[in-house]
């Protein structure tokens, strides 16, 4: 309590005024006073001059002490009001004591004012400090009010003791595990039924815990889904140490396991990405040495069939060798379809013929359990395409129907030459609207509209675990490419269709004489012949020479810029491997032509590595012929590329 007040009195005697004033400075106090005898000085006093106590005689003409403690109500102030007068009544005394005024002293006997005025002023700060803890209280309770219906999180309460209630909840329950506090506070057991019954005892004990550490729980809401939320909280403890609560915070992590489960998922399938790429890149150098050593087979044999008679007895051991060299070469483009390593190469094609040439291997990749079908058009079902892409998307199609069959089921392929206007939908091309339709069904487990619709999307599988998600969008890919429609009917236990509409291309009219015409030779014209493996580069120069070429040989890109810039002769034809180390085939023709512009290029290759990418066409007047080949084969490229008749 201050020793130093602010007195206001009502008094219409200044002397009587005086001695109250000298009375209270007695008794230890700073008075600053002001005196009034008019209800207008006073309510003006009270407005403007606030005071801490209010000392009032009883009786003042026209003003009393009735119209004092009224108006000090009325200003709101809480100051005490103590009256000092001589003239009064008991029953007026009584009166203004129930009106408000908190003590009475005769004049004369003022004794009794300081213990009073102490009394009273102790009594005032303290409801004024009640008032201010009630306040800060409210404020306080209406922060966390604010809080508490905004938070994001869910803020509870948990009685352990006396006995287990569920004390708060706050309204970011609604929103988190999809039922209001209202339907949660209470019972713990109805908290409890919607935890997973995996977290379910985590959390009970948690809730019992003297250490309630962080927990990640979920929840099962109304709408089927689940809920995912971390704990955080600590323990109440009594006087004695004993816990009888729990409160924290549970927030909403769903959406962050949710991201990480789908970065796991994107990273599980990069890996896959990233094997199948070694493992195509593996495939790749296994076929590009692999092509040269049947080049080699295949090269001596046409050699050694050359120098035989007609009626030679090795003639047909070597037209075995050939063959099994024509068939190995067979093999290893397959293997390159596989892993990609191809440039594109729009042929026309027959649907039909590529489909039973795959078929032996599509019926080793499903395995002896599916019934595999296949109906084929009679008549042929040209389409123009790039045959590695059109063999990659039936294995593509025909892979994801064998994983659809787990226990067996039935396989079918068929082909069907498609009049105009009945298509799945816009299908480009030359064919007025003729199509060719392949379609791939099974019997397998079949998907839900839901997922069905996803099925083209890249990264998309119903394999979990298992599968990339990127074989039904390469087909479309594909089909998309080759200005085709695709289409996909499925429905679960019901199997799946897959439709592939792809316009019909005009069939080259076949020259019936080409393949045993026989090629014009050369005419003395000079061949540069670039390839770094030692045998491949003297069958190539052998087979050259005997047909009239003249060959310079270079086993590395720079001996043959050297033999460009030394030449003594021009030269007529670059031969040159595609993959060479240091420098690509089609690096060294920008090299070569710097001195021979516009010089005619034969690549020769079965494994280009990405020196021929698929959006970018090979240098103009370049020809690719694929390991491994003929000597006719090698002979009638020379001939387009040099304009022999």
């Amino acid at each position: 309590m201050t020793d130093h007040i602010r007195l206001l009195i009502c008094e219409d005697s200044d002397d009587d005024a005086v001695l109250i004033v000298r009375r209270l400075e007695r008794g230890g106090l700073g008075v600053d006073y002001e005196r009034v005898d008019t209800a207008s000085a006073t309510a003006e006093a009270l407005r403007l001059r606030p005071p801490d106590l209010v000392i009032s005689d009883y009786s003042m003409p026209g003003f009393g002490a009735e119209a004092a403690l009224a108006l000090l109500r009325e200003s709101g102030l809480d100051a005490p009001f103590i009256l000092v007068s001589g003239r009064v009544g008991d029953e007026s005394a009584v009166a203004l004591m129930r009106a408000g005024a908190h003590d009475f002293i005769v004049k004369g006997r003022t004794a009794r004012l300081v213990p009073a005025v102490r009394r009273e002023l102790r009594q005032a700060q303290g409801r004024r400090e009640r008032r201010a803890a009630l306040e800060a209280l409210r404020m306080s309770e209406e922060r966390f009010r604010l809080f508490a219906e905004h938070a994001p999180d869910v803020i509870f309460r948990y009685q352990v003791r006396p006995t287990p209630d569920v004390e708060y909840l706050s309204p970011a329950a609604a929103g988190v595990l999809g039922r209001s506090p209202r339907q949660l506070c209470g019972d713990p057991r109805t908290v409890f039924s919607l935890v997973l019954p995996e977290d379910r005892e985590r959390l009970e004990a948690s809730w019992r815990s003297p250490e309630p550490g962080p927990l990640v729980v979920r929840w099962r809401r109304p709408d089927g889904g689940e809920a995912w939320t971390e704990q955080r909280a600590v323990a109440v403890r009594d006087e004695a140490g004993a816990v009888v609560a729990v409160e924290g915070i549970l927030r909403d992590i769903t959406d962050r396991v949710r991201a990480e489960a789908e970065r796991d998922r994107l990273h599980q399938q990069l890996r896959q990405a990233e094997r199948l790429e070694s493992l195509g890149r593996l495939a790749g150098g296994v076929a590009h040495d692999f092509n040269n050593l049947l080049a080699l087979i295949l090269g001596r044999a046409d050699l050694a069939l050359a120098d035989l008679p007609g009626d030679g007895p090795q003639r047909a051991d070597l037209e075995i060798i050939r063959r099994l060299a024509e068939r190995g070469g067979e093999l290893t483009r397959r293997l390159l379809v596989f892993s990609r390593q191809e440039p594109l190469d729009l042929r026309i094609l027959d649907v039909n013929e590529v489909v039973a040439d795959t078929e032996q291997v599509l019926r080793g990749t499903i395995g002896e359990d599916v019934e595999f079908v296949t109906r084929l058009d009679p008549a042929p079902c040209p389409v123009l395409i790039d045959r590695g892409e059109l063999e990659r998307l039936l294995l593509n199609l025909v892979a994801n129907s064998r994983r659809a069959m787990p226990h067996g089921g039935r396989l079918s392929v068929e082909t069907a030459n498609v009049p105009a206007g009945a298509g799945a939908g816009a299908v480009t091309g030359d064919s007025a609207g003729a199509l060719v339709r392949l379609t791939v069904s099974d019997t397998g487990t079949g998907m839900p509209q839901d997922v069905a619709k996803h099925a083209f999307e890249p990264f998309f599988t119903t394999d979990a675990g298992t599968g990339t998600g990127l074989g039904l969008s390469m087909a479309y890919g594909v089909v998309k490419g080759a200005g085709g429609e695709i289409s996909l009917d499925s429905a679960p236990d019901r199997g799946t269709t897959v439709r592939i509409d792809l316009p019909t291309a005009e069939s080259a009219a076949a020259d019936p004489g080409d393949e045993q015409r026989q090629p014009a030779g050369g005419a003395g014209e000079t061949v540069l012949v670039v390839e770094d493996d030692d045998d491949i580069r003297g069958l190539v120069e052998r087979m050259l020479t005997r047909s009239g070429y003249r060959v310079l040989a270079a086993a590395s890109p720079a001996a043959a810029v050297g033999i460009t810039r030394t030449a003594d002769t021009p030269i007529d034809l670059l031969l040159s491997d595609v993959v060479m180390p240091g420098m690509s085939g089609i690096e060294l023709i920008g090299c070569v032509r710097e001195t021979f512009p516009g010089l005619p290029v034969l690549l020769m290759s079965g494994y280009t590595a990405g020196a021929l990418p698929d959006d970018a066409p090979p240098p103009p007047g370049t020809v690719l012929i694929r390991k491994p080949f003929t000597t006719v084969a090698l002979l009638h490229a020379l001939d387009a590329l040099l304009g022999h008749a």
